[in-house]
């Protein structure tokens, strides 16, 4: 049996326990949604350093009671000096995954931070939000089985990246699971943001230090870079299913997608989950809906097309109707990369709040601040270099981001606050995850916990078959396949479908949460 957790008080969720529980330790000590999303956002930049850090991006939905939910965008600018000249005076014809020059991108985190707390109000000092991860980075973090097989697994991509191995090996090697990491550098960040305010990453010394040092390794970022950036508040993306209305991120973020999955897949009037017709259906939906990503997607400033069109319901009627209820579109055709936490909380007033922190790939562009242990994420090199992609790398520009947290109010009064990391899986989980529980009533830890899949590329691989856990029925994965679907049958619970969670409020006041067991979160409340 799947227990959902329960409880009256509030509800925390994280693919980390020890960010769960600083979430939970600020909601229970009276503080909101957002200030427990930001205590925990730098806890687990903290204690899970592979998946996310301070120098990544950050996306948040905030949801008051009765209000119209709010979007911030803290996804971090190219550099000033990134150009695809910049890239062919250095001998690169695409951009770099790994070293200096894949660290082109601002880091704007701790800039959406500071943008959520304006919004979200309350009364907590930044000095009680951040001391859980300062503690944690100066007394030390257990290395968890993840962390040991993915930084064995991309050692020779890392290990001569300046500042990775001090900071992130033992003695030139990964370290092993349950060893213990300290982050000294790290810790002294942390308290000097809680001390001085979350603006010296980008204008005061911790700024210039990660700057100079950027400067000094090869990368494009300068402190003009840092200095002019600021996360903005945005108007999230909506359309209304016949269950409720969904809400998600506008671009760089590929949220439209999957807004339009749901909205495809309700179209196609699917009766029962875990069938053919649900899977089929999805994959299907999915395919429609990446489609015009690929085509158009990127910083919403320099897109040519209004997102929103594709939301409205005339275009969705007509997309459904590509959709062949029996046989499979082909697959692949043009694709997107993209690493990753989604947390989510719900307060005790109702406050929601749906949260993804990254730094694309594991360990990002490997490049550590040996001053400030600070990371910086390889987000920029999504870029292309082809000047006639809507993606080409351009000065302050913010590349295409697979990170989409999602949000729901439900006709029935429900609000529901939901996600996944995992490269372009985010809006396929997503979909499964709602569809689950939502459409067809499993539990919200079943909905999670339930076997998925995912149509193309995650973790950096290039494979873009259909993958599918081995959990699944086998006469299921049989009739996929004589659909045309061309099928990988996988672990039957891998990280590679993403670590997913859930957080839901009704309207008597019960909360839900649900983490998943392919993480090593938990969900709690109070």
């Amino acid at each position: 049996m799947l227990y959902t957790t329960t409880a009256l008080g509030g509800m925390f969720t994280a693919p980390h326990h020890l960010a769960t529980e600083t979430g939970l330790r600020v909601l229970r000590d009276g503080g909101n949604a957002v200030e427990a999303m930001v205590a925990a956002a730098a806890t687990i930049a903290v204690v899970y350093p592979h998946m996310n850090a301070v120098g990544g991006d950050g996306f948040w939905l905030i949801a008051e009671p009765g209000q119209a939910p709010v979007g911030i965008d803290a996804a971090g600018w190219s550099a000033g000096m990134a150009t695809p000249a910049f890239y062919a005076d250095k001998g690169c014809d695409v951009i770099p995954a790994r070293g200096p020059l894949a660290a082109l991108n601002v880091a704007g985190t701790i800039s959406g931070w500071a943008k959520a707390l304006d919004v979200g109000g309350g009364k907590m000092p930044l000095g009680r939000l951040l001391e859980d991860a300062a503690a944690h980075a100066a007394n030390g973090v257990p290395v968890t089985q993840g962390q040991e097989d993915l930084t064995r697994e991309k050692l020779d991509e890392l290990k001569d990246v300046p500042g990775f191995a001090e900071t992130y090996l033992v003695d030139g090697q990964p370290p092993a699971c349950n060893d213990i990491l300290k982050f000294p550098a790290l810790a002294a960040t942390l308290r000097r943001l809680a001390d001085v305010g979350l603006d010296d990453f980008y204008t005061g010394e911790i700024a210039r230090s990660n700057a100079a040092y950027l400067e000094s390794v090869g990368s494009p970022l300068r402190f003009d870079d840092f200095e002019a950036f600021s996360a903005k508040q945005v108007t999230p993306l909506e359309v209304t299913l016949s269950s409720g209305t969904v809400y998600n991120m506008p671009p760089p973020t590929q949220g439209v997608s999957s807004l339009m999955i749901l909205a495809l897949f309700d179209r196609l009037g699917v009766t029962a989950g875990e069938g053919f017709d649900h899977i089929h259906g999805l994959v299907e939906a999915t395919k429609q809906a990446f489609l015009l990503r690929n085509e158009h997607l990127t910083d919403l400033d320099f897109m040519k097309v209004d997102p929103n069109d594709w939301l409205e319901s005339g275009f969705l009627d007509g997309l459904a109707g590509n959709i062949d209820p029996a046989k499979a579109l082909e697959w692949p055709q043009i694709r997107k990369p993209g690493d990753t936490i989604w947390m989510g909380a719900i307060d005790g007033d109702g406050r929601a709040v749906s949260f993804i922190q990254s730094v694309y790939w594991e360990f990002g562009s490997g490049v550590t601040n040996p001053e400030t242990g600070v990371l910086f994420q390889n987000r920029g090199s999504g870029f292309t270099l082809d000047a006639s992609h809507p993606n080409v790398l351009e000065p302050h520009k913010r590349p295409f981001h697979t990170l989409n947290p999602a949000m729901a109010r439900l006709n029935d009064g429900r609000v529901l606050s939901y996600g996944n990391m995992g490269g372009e899986g985010q809006p396929q989980t997503q979909a499964a995850v709602f569809s689950r529980y939502v459409m067809f009533g499993q539990p919200l830890q079943q909905a999670v916990t339930a076997p998925r899949w995912l149509l193309g590329r995650t973790w950096g691989e290039e494979s873009t078959t259909l993958k599918l856990e081995s959990r699944f029925d086998p006469a299921l994965i049989e009739a996929l396949k004589a659909a045309g679907h061309v099928i990988d049958v996988v672990e039957p619970f891998t990280s590679t479908m993403g670590h997913a969670g859930a957080v839901c409020r009704h309207p008597n006041g019960l909360f839900e949460g649900a983490a998943d067991p392919r993480s090593d979160g938990s969900a709690v409340g109070f």
